[in-house]
Formats: structure tokens, sequence, C-alpha cells
């Protein structure tokens, strides 16, 4: 008798696999792809980028009925032991805004302990709408996603539709309370206990009235989103493509990072499959660093439509800090992982002749390990906010700041949620487009 083949091993159990994510794209692949899958048996997840959300439990209530105990969510950096330990056959990367470099030292070394590397396409895990979807997505945090979602939606709404949005996911906190979120009011953040990252991205929303939908399961995200629309406008979180099926792809360039629309996943995907592309801070950025995106742009995707934006910095009451010495509060994912040294609240202290106070020797705790983690970054604070504990070390080293003025350009209103020692004042910035086409001009063509 011939001895049995490897290959044939495999095919007479289920195929093993660990899913590498940080709480968003990991577990819509899961389940989409592997829940109530019979010839997969996923592992566990591994976590990165985002603090605290290892040690957790996808829990069995989402994972489905061949997970009754649930699914482990483990830290990536046991993913070599972990794939030796269970005999894993596949890893399956689910995460973003990570360069081409990160994304291939990663497949090496779960290759190297045996594993195949997989990454999972829009053709494998985008759900299908009964209502039209207008997606505006990017090729790195912080191009400019979040106002372009904004104008967009006026746009719909100056159009007499009905308009929901449905934000990539953020389930930092129970992941099975979170897997259907509809938001329409200030209170309804205050009532989930939403983290400072995820009242970032929907409180600029319901400050315009619209609702906001998301969670974990997007099917059953879908489905109650679409029965109160005309049009879902996907916000996308990161660099990540949609999880729908899009109408309209809308995907933001920042030419202060020209060249990243090629190495960083999965922007890279999105620049790619653009029916339009936001070329935007044209009035920041340098002419040569537009040109060259716009030639980058015209060889990946001759296809797109171009329009070339602004975003006007403006603050609320610049006579609080005209002048004065300034701690400068970005938003978090934009300065961290975004790879940005600084953000609109230094641009606006220069702008009005203010003194920016390095924070940097006055983190705590859990702040200051953001300092390490991520040594790019300027005399700015990143707004990090993922649990309570790092609200806490977030408003302690507010407070040892020795500043005369805080600005404050997080979307989020820290004002309603610290107590802040010192005056403040809020840096606002919009979309304007330049010139033609108009994304209202081209939402007409396109839709």
């Amino acid at each position: 008798m011939p001895p049995i083949r490897k290959a044939e091993v495999n095919r007479m159990r289920r195929t093993k696999v660990i899913i590498m994510g940080a709480a968003g794209r990991d577990f819509h692949n899961f389940n989409v792809v592997f829940r109530d899958n019979a010839a997969y048996e996923v592992v566990a997840f591994t976590a990165a980028q985002i603090p605290g959300i290892e040690g957790r439990r996808y829990p069995p209530e989402l994972a489905g009925r061949l997970y009754p105990q649930g699914i482990p969510i483990e830290p990536e950096e046991r993913l070599g032991e972990l794939i030796r330990a269970h005999g894993v056959d596949r890893v399956v990367f689910a995460y973003s805004d990570v360069s081409h470099q990160y994304v291939m030292e990663r497949a090496a070394l779960a290759q190297a302990a045996g594993a195949d590397f997989w990454l999972l396409g829009p053709g494998s895990t985008q759900l299908v709408a009964r209502k039209p979807v207008v997606a505006v997505c990017a090729v790195r945090t912080g191009c400019g996603k979040s106002p372009t979602t904004r104008r967009v939606v006026r746009i719909l709404k100056s159009w007499g539709k009905r308009v929901v949005v449905v934000r990539h996911p953020m389930p930092y906190g129970d992941i099975a309370a979170q897997a259907v979120q509809r938001f329409a009011t200030l209170e309804d953040l205050d009532r989930a206990r939403c983290t400072l990252e995820e009242r970032e991205e929907y409180e600029p929303h319901l400050r315009e009235g619209t609702v906001v939908y998301g969670g974990v399961d997007y099917e059953r995200v879908l489905r109650r989103a679409e029965e109160e629309a005309d049009v879902l406008v996907w916000d996308g979180g990161n660099n990540d493509f949609p999880f729908f099926k899009t109408d309209v792809l809308i995907v933001v360039a920042d030419p202060w990072r020209a060249g990243h629309e090629r190495t960083y996943w999965p922007g890279s995907v999105n620049i790619r499959m653009a029916d339009v592309v936001v070329i935007n801070k044209v009035d920041t950025a340098s002419f040569e660093d537009v040109q060259k995106l716009r030639r980058s742009i015209e060889e990946v995707n001759p296809r797109a439509r171009v329009i070339e934006a602004a975003s006007p910095i403006l603050v609320e009451e610049p006579e609080l800090v005209r002048g004065k010495r300034v701690l400068a509060i970005e938003d978090g994912p934009t300065v961290t992982h975004g790879e940005m040294p600084f953000g609109a609240a230094a641009v606006a202290a220069r702008k009005w002749g203010a003194t920016l106070v390095d924070p940097r020797p006055y983190a705590v705790n859990s702040i200051r390990a953001v300092y390490e983690l991520y040594p790019h970054l300027g005399p700015v604070l990143p707004a990090m906010g993922y649990g309570e504990q790092q609200i806490q070390d977030l408003a302690e080293t507010i407070r040892r700041v020795p500043c005369e003025a805080i600005l404050l350009a997080t979307p989020v209103d820290l004002r309603r949620l610290l107590d802040l020692p010192k005056p403040a004042t809020r840096v606002r910035y919009e979309l304007q487009e330049i010139g033609q086409p108009t994304l209202e001009e081209v939402l007409r063509e396109l839709l």
C-alpha cells in the first residue's frame, strides 16, 4: 500500500487557521469566510496596533456553532509559537495601514514556522447591499477621509436622499454587545461607553444629524442600516478597503506622503480600485509632491477621476492661542500608525504664532509607552484613549504639561470628556474642492 501523502492527510482534517488582526478586518474576514465553514478551524486571532485587545476571546455568540467556547485572541508576538503548537496550515493577514515590507516580514515569519500566508481581498470579503453604496477610503490614515465623508454626506442630503453612514469597525469593548451598533445622538455614545477613538469617528457625523452604524457582524449591520437609507456611505478605517461592494469608491490621497499609495497595505489596493481619487492638502503640500502623486495615480489607475482639494484649518477662538505657549493635541491614529510627526494642531499653532510645548517629557504610563512605540512623533500629544486607564493617563499627561493654552485637533470634543486644566479651543478642517471636477459633479455622473 503506497504511503499517504501530506496533501491527502490535509484533506482528511479541517485546515487550521490563525487570523492576524487588530479588532476589525480580522473579525469581518472570519464572519464572512470562516464562520460555520467546516473546512476550516480557526484556532486563534492575534492582535496588534490596538493596546489591550489581546487576552480576550471572540465570543461564542458571534463565532458560530463550530466554536462553542469562542476563539482566543493572542498577542501577535506569539505567532510563530502558535503556528508550531497548533500545526497551523494558513495564516490570514487582516489589518491595515502597514508597509508592504511589514506585511512580507510577517509572511516570512509565518512560512518559516510552516504555514501558508493569505491576503483575502475584496472579492472574498465584500457584502452586497440592496441600496447604493458610496465608499470613502484612503491610501493612509490621516489623509482627510473623515472630512471627505462628511462632504459626500452633505451632497447626498442636499439631493433629498436619506443617508446613513456605516463606519469601519472599532470593537474595543464588549465584542458581543457591540455586534450591531446604531448611534443617533451624543448620548448614545455615552451609553455605549465609546472610547476616544470611536468618538473621534462618530461625533462629527452625529453633530450634523447623520445616523451612524458600526459593530462587529457587518451582515447584520448592513441589513439594519439599509432599512433606513436611500444611500449608504461607507466611512472607511485606516486605509482598508470597504466591507461592502461599492457603486462609487472615493479614495483620499495625501501628497505629504507621496509614494505611500504604492507601498502601504491595503491602500495600494484602494488606489487601483478607485473610481475617484481626491488629492487632499494641496494648500499645504509642495507643488512637486502634488505632481508626483498625480503622476503615480495616472500610472496605477488611469481611469480614476482626480479631484484636488484643500483642508483649510480654522481655530474656533484664535485669541486663546495667539502668541501663547500651547499644547497641541492631535488625532491619535493620524500621528501614530499614520506616521505623521504632527497634525492640524501643530499647523494651527504655527499659523497663529504660538509656541509648542513638548509634552513628551511629561507623558505618564500608557502615553509614555506610545512615544516609545512611535519614535517619529514630534512635540505633539496623540489623543489616545482605547480604554478608561489610557484616558486617565491622557488626562494626567495634559495636567502635567506647563502650557498656557490647549489646541484640540481631534474630532472629538475633549472638553466634554476631560476636565482640562488650561483654556482650550478646537481646530477644525473641512474638505474644500479646488477647480473641476467637484465631488458633486462626479457623484452625479457616477450615481
